[in-house]
């Protein structure tokens, strides 16, 4: 019986609803409580926490169709019929409710009765010492004893990679194609060839092996099956390959249309067309689930397949931009099982569109690179890339290793990928370095490991800024003291505090500390929280001595305290204000709070527009002078996530959260400290846009006072230049533009005067130069020639005199900058190589460079050494 792959998967969830199954929607991609997983990759993956009794499961039995993606295969896609990044796994689960004789009954149903497949062609397999499972299997289903076989613990018993904790043998359903397809030996399942398919698993997990191997029967066994979704699609449809399956042959075919090339007519381009199909299905779920392209961890994943699949359209031959074609195919055939695909299509196509601008942009320059590398591994006899050029390509260009090895090998060329992951390991220890601060050592280490009088600090702040507090402890060099004398910078500890520690981005507060009979003044410079909520006040002695248990007055800086709290609240603003011009893919990935301004990273696939960055602070603006009464509620976290509180990915919360509500317009988690009023906030200004890293962005703002004198300032810039340019503000802007065009006239002038008197020369250029064999090499020094120009004077050299390498050398006598130019005629590559050449020449002054075989340019640090490194180039192309 013929049935559609979105028929098949409603069927299954349908038939366990009504077993009484909870049915639960595909977790995303993105795993929410294991750090051992990249990307969800089986249909229990979600469900891990459930099975080891870590939380309790919505309901006890459960089914889900879970959306999955592998790429260990990922050389294998295209290649075969059966291979795919992203797949579907249907799955009923039990956890300690029904067992071995309801999961296979419900199998045997579902797939006789509602699939209606042939029980004749039905065969099963259990583990060999389950006794239990084949006399159900016999007794109560009534498979033919013939159709029932005993497989071993390698094939038929499931088990954790570790080998201790839950584990169980298993029981697979297979189907007989049919005497058409091979089989050898003793033709039944678990024989060799492709005659008998399995389509069901089922996982019964009834012990817990212990560490000495021996196995210990769980009290409430559990029940975990799967059933991939496009293998049954094979079976109900009838083919052989997954990429002929009804959602796929719409994908396929799409890309057979764009392309020109029709599917199963050149072997060649079939494997393009099912890479292709294969990588824009998993990337365009990926992006749904938030996923956005980078160099690193899953946004890498989505990297390597989205190029993958565009270097191929390449190969196919396809001319402009395709993949946000193919990807609304992908949403369409899926839709109706995954509704959030129409929901996220704006996001979808623009995070796809962008990185195909992106990979386009790079590609052509990348691959002549590449290429130059190939010839270059050629010409060296040794047909292996370097790790460092590989690294260069990945670093600079975007090329997935992957893709490097990937090309080169269709060129018969290796790439050292050892030499590669010492480049990657250098730069994440370089990023490692960096990142450390004064802030990682010091007094973590000593309040820790000290037997302070207190463990915890109660936070007043939220609801006073002073308060009277027993000093319990004072520590001075890394050492409890009993007593701290003026100009000793010490710590200091109390039970309770009103002055914020440093934490969720929000900055320690200031203030000072004194002396409840005068006997001293303590400056607070700022307050950071130790592990387990300890409060440590960084201060200083700036009047007297200080004893232990001595009676002090804790009074935090008003004004910094309130223009903290004004930019911290800005801050949630700013968050919704983004996802409302954005979209609601936008979610914090980073903060910092101070009271001079905020930072806000947030994941973003582009640059914002002028207009985005205008609509956002309207926004915020607006909210404002709306005087908008902030509110902050204690309460569990299950209630606060029910109130639709965002919170952050990655932030661990306890069971009793903070929820800051702005009216209706915002409501996160945060135990941060906000203004009462939006009115109290004053004006909000954007005053910067950037990247942080790929996919990441991050805006700078102001508020308050800051903004009046962000204005004062402004103003005063724009006076200055009225002045200097001779121009009231009215008309400053014309002005400037005519300055503007001026100028440009006067550098076409220049240039043209510069291109004629260094052409004057050419003849005496060609006319000295140096054979080598039947190659001429020419240099000449220059001073203060813009680039263009140079490049000009060599082409026409190589115009007039083929067979030629002309290099350069040009200094800046402004900034006192040297920089040498090398051209090779193309049709000497890819012996010669300018990229090569003009790296050597540059190396004798301690400068370097590189570039394309035919054009490239260096850095010079010594100009002194010029002519020595012009000299050398005769050298240089006489070992080549």
């Amino acid at each position: 019986m013929y049935m559609k792959a979105n028929d098949i998967r409603k069927k299954y969830l349908e038939f366990f609803k009504s077993k009484d199954h909870y049915v639960q929607e595909s977790f995303s991609l993105v795993p929410k409580n294991d750090k051992s997983l990249l990307l969800i990759n089986a249909g229990m993956a979600p469900l891990k926490n459930y099975f080891l009794g870590l939380e309790e499961p919505p309901a006890h039995r459960m089914t889900t169709c879970q959306k999955c993606v592998r790429t260990g295969d990922i050389d294998n896609i295209g290649h075969t019929l059966r291979h795919a990044t992203f797949f579907e796994m249907l799955g009923n689960f039990s956890f300690g409710n029904y067992f071995k004789k309801d999961a296979i009954t419900f199998a045997w149903e579902f797939v006789t009765e509602v699939l209606k497949l042939d029980k004749d062609k039905l065969w099963v397999t259990v583990y060999e010492e389950d006794d239990e499972a084949y006399n159900l299997w016999k007794d109560m289903i009534g498979v033919e004893e013939r159709k029932i076989v005993r497989l071993g613990k390698e094939d038929n018993f499931w088990e954790i990679g570790n080998g201790q904790g839950p584990c169980g043998p298993c029981s697979e359903i297979y189907i007989d194609r049919g005497e058409n397809f091979s089989c050898e030996g003793e033709c039944k399942p678990g024989s060799e060839g492709d005659r008998f398919l399995e389509f069901w698993n089922l996982v019964f997990t009834q012990f817990d092996k212990q560490a000495d191997g021996s196995l210990k029967k769980l009290e409430h066994p559990n029940i975990d099956t799967g059933m991939g979704l496009e293998r049954m699609a094979c079976i109900m449809q009838g083919v052989d390959s997954i990429f002929d399956i009804d959602t796929m042959v719409a994908i396929r075919n799409k890309i057979s249309e764009i392309s020109n090339k029709k599917y199963n007519e050149n072997a060649k381009n079939d494997v393009s067309i099912r890479i292709i199909a294969d990588h824009l299905r998993a990337i365009t779920f990926m992006v749904s689930d938030g996923i956005i392209p980078s160099n690193e961890g899953r946004g890498y994943v989505l990297r390597r397949l989205a190029r993958r699949a565009l270097r191929h359209g390449k190969l196919l031959g396809i001319q402009g931009k395709f993949i946000s074609d193919i990807a609304n195919i992908v949403i369409n055939e899926y839709k109706d099982g995954y509704p959030e695909l129409e929901q996220n299509h704006d996001h979808i196509i623009k995070i796809l569109s962008v990185e195909e601008e992106k990979f386009n942009e790079t590609l052509e320059s990348g691959l002549e690179i590449l290429n130059g590398y190939i010839d270059q591994a050629v010409s060296n006899g040794n047909s292996i890339i370097t790790g460092e050029d590989a690294f260069k390509l990945y670093d600079t260009f975007g090329f997935p290793l992957e893709l490097t090895i990937e090309i080169a090998e269709e060129k018969n060329c290796k790439v050292d990928t050892k030499g590669f992951e010492q480049q990657m390991e250098i730069q994440k220890e370089t990023a490692r370095n960096s990142r450390k601060s004064g802030s990682d050592v010091g007094w973590k280490d000593e309040i820790t490991n000290l037997d302070l009088s207190v463990s915890k600090t109660e936070f007043l702040g939220y609801d006073t800024l002073e308060s009277d507090n027993k000093i319990q402890d004072i520590v001075l060099n890394g050492n409890l003291v009993d007593l701290a004398n003026e100009g000793d910078e010490i710590m200091l500890i109390f039970d309770k505090t009103p002055f914020y520690a440093e934490s969720g981005g929000q900055v320690g507060d200031k203030g000072v500390i004194l002396s409840a009979n005068d006997k001293f003044d303590i400056k607070i410079n700022d307050v950071t929280k130790s592990t387990g909520g300890l409060f440590v006040h960084h201060a200083k002695v700036e009047r007297g001595s200080v004893k232990k248990g001595d009676l002090a007055h804790l009074q935090v800086n008003r004004m910094n305290r309130l223009a903290t709290m004004r930019n911290h609240t800005a801050t949630h603003l700013l968050h919704k204000a983004l996802k409302m011009v954005l979209g609601d893919h936008v979610n914090q990935s980073g903060s910092f709070v101070s009271p001079t301004g905020l930072r806000f990273d947030f994941n973003h696939y582009e640059q914002l527009t002028k207009q985005q960055i205008k609509d956002v602070e309207r926004i915020v603006n607006l909210k404002i002078f709306e005087s908008i009464d902030v509110h902050t509620d204690v309460m569990g976290i299950n209630d606060a996530k029910e109130t639709g509180a965002m919170s952050l990915f990655d932030e661990k919360y306890g069971d009793i959260v903070r929820v800051v509500s702005i009216g209706d317009f915002s409501k996160e988690f945060c135990g941060g400290t906000h203004v009462v009023n939006t009115n109290q906030i004053g004006m909000f200004k954007i005053v910067s846009e950037g990247a942080v890293s790929s996919g990441v962005r991050r805006l700078e703002a102001i508020t308050g006072l800051t903004v009046y004198d962000y204005l004062l300032e402004n103003e005063h810039i724009i006076e200055e230049v009225s002045m200097a340019v001779k121009s009231n503000k009215q008309a400053l802007t014309k002005r400037i533009e005519t300055l503007v065009d001026e100028n440009k006239t006067l550098s076409k002038q220049l240039k043209a005067m510069q291109n004629d008197s260094a052409k004057g020369s050419l003849e005496d250029i060609i006319n000295n130069a140096i054979s080598i064999g039947d190659v001429k090499l020419m240099t000449t020094k220059y001073e203060d020639v813009q680039d263009d120009v140079l490049r000009n004077i060599m082409q026409d050299i190589i115009d007039k005199a083929p067979s030629s390498i002309v290099v350069f050398s040009n200094l800046d006598t402004t900034e006192n900058k040297l920089k040498f130019i090398c051209m090779v005629d193309k049709k000497l590559n890819p012996r010669y190589h300018a990229g090569n050449i003009v790296r050597e020449v540059a190396a004798v002054t301690g400068g370097k460079g590189g570039g394309k075989p035919n054009l490239a340019q260096a850095g010079g640090v010594d100009i002194s050494k010029v002519d020595e490194a012009l000299s050398k180039a005769k050298a240089i192309i006489e070992n080549m």
